[in-house]
């Protein structure tokens, strides 16, 4: 998620430092995350077409909560606290599948229709006369967005739309809503902070060094931009005649058809776009791929996504497809060495702050976003143990 640039911020008086770094290793900044960043902003699921059926569903844990989508008899997808109403237990443990027509609690059985209505209570004669209607599942907030399922735990403010309206006509391009699944969900997890993940996606002054792949494909035509609001954009284009040496690139270039359906400038171009806290749309004119980064503990973070993409299964956009697939998977599997270096840097005794390029005015600004939901995090050094949620809640209301 690359957020600002030297080219279109003013980084005169920019400040070079970033979030102190015992904010990645404090488990009270990490109870702070969960209320302040996650709960209470969008999140993407999954794709409608992911859970096409009657019965079919997808779940979504994070921050301590745990969503359900699901869709119902009539088609309607809904989003429900993946919590059952007698005990608290999870109703569906797989991450995907098929529910039936009945969701049924793993634990003691109690049943819920796909509306989220409580169907049936295990053994009634065991409990005094229940109303039901008062213990149904209890609904999340959800938006679907171009095909996109959205969800929101808490806090109210701006819909998906109207965050995302100034990339709405140019994502409208790439028809998102018909695609879909190119591949199975995928998830990877870390030993580390989910910020230290953030902070090396949030800018590309690193491609030129760390990604081969990516810098053969762009060259010198990859920039970040600034957007308003909770969001993000950088593109990186390939149009121009400079010789490829690495044959992933030379062949996804040559064999990449002609996407008709979008603007002349998008038909050579990767765009990436970002939503706050860590949710990105990476655009490319053969498929799109999502991935998210997600607070698991302090100390350790998931990343996960999943591809789509429209129905053309010609054998030269399947070769396309898979070369983008592959040069994709190496730049991440370079990200994530770079993620690793950065986490045991911040916990060395060495570490003393960052000091950023104007390159990085994307860490910056994310950094700037964390600050203002928990401006505790102005503080160079941590407070004692016991009062930085007070202490935040001090320090908001003074500004």
């Amino acid at each position: 998620m690359r957020h600002q640039s030297a080219k279109h911020v003013n980084t005169e008086n920019m400040c070079r430092g970033g979030l102190p770094a015992w904010a990645y290793d404090n488990d009270e900044i990490t109870e702070l995350e969960k209320e302040l960043v996650f709960r209470r902003n969008w999140l993407l699921v999954d794709h409608v077409n992911a859970i096409p059926n009657s019965g079919d569903f997808t779940t979504f844990d994070v921050a301590d909560e745990r969503a359900l989508v699901v869709r119902g008899n009539d088609g309607v997808i809904r989003a429900f606290h993946n919590l059952c109403r007698h005990r608290g237990s999870r109703i569906v443990a797989q991450q995907q599948g098929n529910c039936g027509k009945v969701i049924s609690c793993p634990f003691h059985g109690w049943g819920y229709n796909l509306d989220g209505g409580l169907r049936s209570v295990a053994k009634p004669q065991s409990f005094p006369e229940i109303d039901k209607s008062k213990l149904g599942l209890k609904p999340i907030e959800m938006e679907i967005w171009h095909g996109m399922v959205f969800v929101r735990f808490a806090g109210g403010g701006p819909s998906v739309a109207e965050t995302m309206a100034p990339l709405e006509n140019e994502i409208a391009s790439y028809r998102i809503g018909d695609m879909l699944p190119h591949d199975k969900a995928w998830r990877f997890e870390m030993d580390v902070n989910w910020k230290a993940q953030v902070d090396v996606d949030n800018e590309g002054y690193h491609v030129a060094m760390a990604h081969p792949s990516l810098q053969d494909l762009y060259g010198p035509n990859y920039f970040d931009e600034v957007f308003e609001g909770n969001l993000a954009r950088a593109v990186g284009t390939f149009d121009d005649d400079r010789e490829r040496r690495l044959w992933s690139i030379r062949n996804y270039i040559k064999l990449l058809p002609e996407a008709t359906h979008l603007p002349k400038s998008h038909r050579r171009a990767w765009i990436y776009h970002g939503l706050f806290p860590t949710s990105v749309l990476e655009l490319t004119p053969d498929m799109v791929n999502f991935y998210q980064f997600l607070p698991l503990a302090t100390r350790r973070s998931a990343i996960r996504g999943q591809s789509f993409a429209s129905k053309d299964d010609s054998r030269q956009m399947r070769a396309t497809r898979y070369l983008n697939k592959r040069i994709g998977r190496v730049t991440g599997e370079e990200d994530i060495q770079l993620i690793k270096w950065s986490w045991e840097g911040m916990r060395s005794s060495a570490f003393e702050d960052f000091f950023l390029s104007d390159l990085e005015s994307g860490v910056r600004g994310y950094h700037d976003q964390l600050r203002e939901l928990m401006p505790v995090l102005n503080l160079t050094e941590v407070p004692p143990p016991g009062t930085i949620a007070a202490l935040n809640q001090e320090l908001s209301e003074k500004t």
